[in-house]
């Protein structure tokens, strides 16, 4: 595979062209995913609003039917929920692990086995969490395991 880069001409708008006959799944999830970074995310704390991006949420769980994206050290409720969440983050680096917890794939740091089958993730801030029997075998997919 070929890559050129080149400048803009003076008043020219950037862009991006691919030529190619069939797009490889590995560069349709990497343009997914450059494409999904300016779809920022709103999150609360308290009254406050803040705009999150996707790359910057570890993990999003729904807990009592309140959804909350979970950062590296803050946590924000959002008032979406996480059907919709998924939907919005779809063909990026996110994955439905469980009913109720979607995770960043580029945050896991380590994999290991837990009881009946399911997995257990470590994330990049410490945290882990559990993925379902049920959603094992497409996060292995994902990971290319």
């Amino acid at each position: 595979m070929k890559i050129t880069i080149e400048p803009p001409q003076p008043g020219e708008e950037e862009q991006i062209i691919i030529k190619c006959n069939n797009i490889p799944p590995e560069l349709l999830h990497l343009l997914n995913a450059f494409t999904s970074r300016n779809n920022l995310l709103i999150g609360y704390t308290g009254s406050d609003i803040h705009r999150v991006a996707p790359m910057d949420i570890f993990y999003i769980e729904t807990v009592d039917n309140r959804t909350f994206l979970y950062c590296e050290k803050d946590i924000y409720e959002s008032k979406q929920k996480l059907y919709e969440l998924e939907s919005a983050l779809s063909g990026g680096d996110f994955l439905r692990i469980s009913k109720s917890v979607i995770v960043n794939l580029s945050k896991i740091k380590s994999l290991s086995p837990s009881i009946s089958g399911r997995l257990e993730a470590a994330l990049m801030n410490g945290e882990t969490v559990i993925i379902s029997r049920q959603y094992v075998g497409e996060l292995k997919k994902s990971f290319g395991v």
